[in-house]
């Protein structure tokens, strides 16, 4: 029987989806559950990326107030998250190690135009994406989560599920509306093929198994 919780994840995850096209694999929560340690660990390393990806906007277009303000709000967000993974590894007993990253956010911005006014735009149309495809597993992966998990995880949902939001606004502010759902659609066309193909390494935004897979200890 639906919970109110379940309730609501359906109703924040609704407009990701519509706005993804596509959704995560069952077999790539799979893998998640198969490494429950590098699920977080690439977790706190997203979370942290995605912090320093908001300040190095920051730096290179300060004659942009909006997003000066909207970024700072979002870096001190993201940081925030960072901290919270950390803890939650602590508990229990997982060691911060250093990975390697996901094809995933280098497949993304190997589209980004090296121009301006059309990199910002496409810059913040990545963000946008991958802020989506971050809520949209957080989604998929709740329901088989322990429960600190799970309440963690609807709890990000909640809080993150607007950052797609803000980055499109700042995309749309840079350009215009017209513009910017074109470029959606050039990155998504993107982004399906990574997610939905193989990857030899598990990573939160990795695509589903491939010949080797990394499991955790």
């Amino acid at each position: 029987m639906p919970t109110p919780a379940m309730d609501e994840v359906r109703q924040l995850v609704a407009p990701l989806q519509e706005f993804l096209g596509c959704d995560t694999p069952p077999a790539w929560v799979d893998w998640a559950l198969a490494n429950p340690s590098l699920l977080l660990i690439d977790h706190a390393n997203c979370e942290k990326k995605a912090a320093s990806t908001a300040l190095k906007l920051i730096f290179r277009y300060t004659e942009f107030p909006a997003l000066l303000h909207k970024l700072s709000r979002l870096a001190r967000e993201e940081l925030r998250h960072f901290e919270q993974v950390l803890t939650l590894m602590q508990r229990r007993g997982i060691s911060y190690e250093s990975i390697g990253a996901a094809r995933y956010a280098s497949g993304l911005r190997a589209g980004v135009r090296s121009s301006e006014p059309g990199r910002l735009v496409d810059t913040l149309v990545v963000g946008a994406i991958i802020e989506a495809r971050s809520c949209e597993r957080f989604a998929a992966l709740a329901p088989h989560l322990d429960t600190e998990l799970a309440e963690f995880y609807r709890s990000l949902l909640k809080s993150e599920s607007r950052h797609f939001r803000d980055y499109l606004k700042l995309a749309e502010q840079a350009s215009d509306a017209a513009e910017v759902a074109r470029r959606v659609e050039v990155f998504l066309a993107l982004e399906a093929p990574l997610i939905q193909g193989e990857d030899a390494e598990f990573r939160f935004h990795s695509g589903v198994p491939g010949e080797v897979v990394a499991v955790s200890a």
